[in-house]
């Protein structure tokens, strides 16, 4: 088995092109997925930005719910970043009605919890496990988590501003999620916290 890993992007819609640059340059084979037969081939899988309520109708048009749901069930590591964190949760405030999310991390999360598009910010966050000091965090429409389960480590919150002490990082197991965007920075960091999440997995 060859040491670099297969990591497949949901590619629906958001920041398709610029995780799969980014977990390239983190030392994984990444390729879009979008559909069933494309997540069979990939070790693990990432649920980028973009937004909630649109990838959520589109799983179910490109069927590509249920195979997700078995997947993590089955271990599959998964790393969302802000929708994709919301797509991962198991409670969703502010949500609409009809909005769906995968099998995921036991945490409760406030969509669009930062504000609107214009009240887009930049915040250093100090993330567990990532060395090289505080990581340079891109907030765009982004939801926070104001709840976890026993089972969810807290990896990063705000450290400053209105939002200081909000949890913006967590891990349940093989399930990563922040609700910033890595994949805009040029700091690999992150992607390759995950890439070697995904090699412990295997």
């Amino acid at each position: 088995m060859s040491d670099t890993p297969v990591i497949g992007v949901l590619a629906l819609q958001g920041d398709v092109r610029e995780h799969v640059a980014a977990l390239a340059g983190a030392g994984a084979d990444a390729r879009p997925v979008r559909r069933p037969a494309e997540l069979d081939a990939v070790d693990a899988l990432v649920i980028p930005g973009g937004e909630s309520t649109t990838i959520s109708k589109l799983a179910d048009i490109f069927e590509l719910r249920e195979p997700i749901d078995k997947r993590i069930a089955g271990g599959m590591p998964v790393y969302g970043s802000c929708a994709g964190m919301i797509m991962l949760a198991t409670q969703v405030l502010d949500g609409r009605p009809d909005q769906r999310g995968f099998t995921g991390i036991e945490m409760t999360v406030r969509r669009n919890a930062f504000g609107r598009q214009v009240d887009s910010f930049e915040a250093p966050v100090d993330l567990t496990g990532v060395e090289g000091g505080p990581f340079h965090a891109v907030f765009i429409r982004a939801p926070w988590v104001e709840r976890v389960g026993a089972g969810v480590e807290v990896l990063g919150t705000v450290t400053d501003g209105p939002a200081a002490g909000r949890i913006v990082a967590v891990r349940q197991g093989n399930l990563l999620a922040t609700s910033f965007h890595p994949e805009l920075t040029g700091d690999t960091r992150v992607h390759a916290y995950f890439v070697e999440l995904v090699r412990t997995a295997r």
